[in-house]
């Protein structure tokens, strides 16, 4: 049984508080949870494979097309674009920041893992000479990627968007040398973990200043995003020496100015980070959902923190349990706005277009806030 909610004013309230999350005008909490492919298989009883959307587009196109029909029946709205997968309407695969260090990336578990390219101290050295030899751009586009680009400018109009989005710089940093050898690395060899985090940094400056320079420049927007689950393995004082200056210099480039959008995504237990990650004046988070709103706010006062709802209980479509929660996020919030309702990470298998639903009655339940309603602004 659906949960009753004007689903017509919900959006239009939505629609004005997602864009002055802050703002004395907006009339509710705004929702960010948009859901995604990844929950279509069980709203619509198919085993869950997402190879099969790549590999099989049309079985993407029908479920895709049969989910945004349920979604738009429950919700409200058509949630997918259904082109995504369309094998006409896709660029050739750009190299990834991480193949460019070395990391070989293969299928496993239902995702991409990237496998770990250096072992020890003297083959990261080695690794680090390569990659700084490198000319980036030539490394990052397949030989068919000019080729391409016309064939679908011509058919369908479109130019290349690559997203300023870096899964790193702590998480890359793992992936090409493991968790454990980086943080030994910066107790027994500083100088040679300071030189890793370097060529980090001035590699990616290079990688995402040619995909701002390739993509089109009307998608293409002042920011950066940070997606970095791994950073929690650090100590404060190691993040500071190591993730900080990646973070600042890459946002010095790409986020330079106060409404820029600098956002990082880490839906691990990193809370012991706030104070640090407040330096890199972030204005748009994610965290996990062991990470209070109340806490963020204590260290980021002016960022949008979407959150904090658990993915799994999201994923387990607990009713009661999904509006504790939401309820809990909004009160903590109350004072000072500025909370998006959201996952603290991925919306993952499982989840259900019910449960979004839910949300969205216990926004319109109980979190209502004293404004002058839906302005201009």
């Amino acid at each position: 049984m659906l949960r009753q909610l004007d689903l017509e004013r919900f959006w239009a309230e939505n629609d004005q508080a997602l864009r002055e999350p802050f703002s004395a005008a907006i009339s509710q909490f705004p929702m960010g949870i948009m859901m995604g492919y990844e929950a279509i298989f069980s709203e619509l009883g198919y085993p869950f494979n997402l190879r099969r959307l790549e590999e099989d587009w049309e079985f993407t196109r029908s479920a895709a097309r049969a989910y945004n029909d349920k979604a738009e029946k429950t919700v409200g709205r058509r949630l997918l674009d259904e082109t995504a997968f369309d094998p006409s309407r896709r660029f050739p695969k750009v190299r990834s920041l991480d193949e460019l260090f070395g990391c070989r990336n293969i299928w496993e578990s239902e995702s991409w893992w990237a496998l770990q390219a250096a072992d020890s101290p003297a083959q990261l050295e080695k690794l680090l000479d390569h990659v700084e030899s490198l000319h980036v751009e030539s490394e990052m586009f397949p030989e068919n990627w000019e080729r391409e680009c016309r064939r679908l400018f011509e058919e369908h109009g479109l130019r290349p968007f690559i997203k300023l989005d870096l899964r790193g710089p702590i998480t890359l940093a793992t992936s090409i040398f493991g968790v454990e050898n980086l943080v030994y690395l910066m107790v027994d060899a500083p100088a040679l973990a300071w030189r890793f985090r370097d060529v980090i940094k001035n590699v990616a400056l290079q990688y995402y200043g040619v995909c701002r320079r390739v993509s089109d420049p009307q998608r293409m927007t002042a920011g950066f995003s940070f997606r970095d689950d791994n950073c929690q393995m650090l100590t404060p004082g190691m993040y500071a020496q190591f993730g900080l200056p990646i973070l600042q210099a890459i946002f010095a480039e790409f986020a330079p100015a106060p409404n820029d959008r600098r956002y990082q995504h880490s839906d691990s237990d990193m809370g012991h980070l706030l104070e640090t990650l407040a330096h890199a004046n972030l204005n748009v988070v994610n965290f996990g959902p062991k990470v209070r709103f109340s806490s963020i706010r204590r260290q980021m006062p002016s960022a949008v923190v979407h959150g904090t709802l658990a993915p799994f209980t999201f994923m387990r479509n607990e009713e009661d349990q999904i509006i504790a929660e939401v309820r809990r996020d909004m009160d903590e919030a109350r004072s000072t706005r500025g909370l998006v309702i959201d996952t603290a990470g991925s919306v993952n298998d499982g989840s259900l277009l019910s449960s979004m639903r839910t949300v969205m009655w216990a926004i319109q339940t109980y979190g209502q806030l004293a404004s002058t309603g839906i302005s201009d602004g």
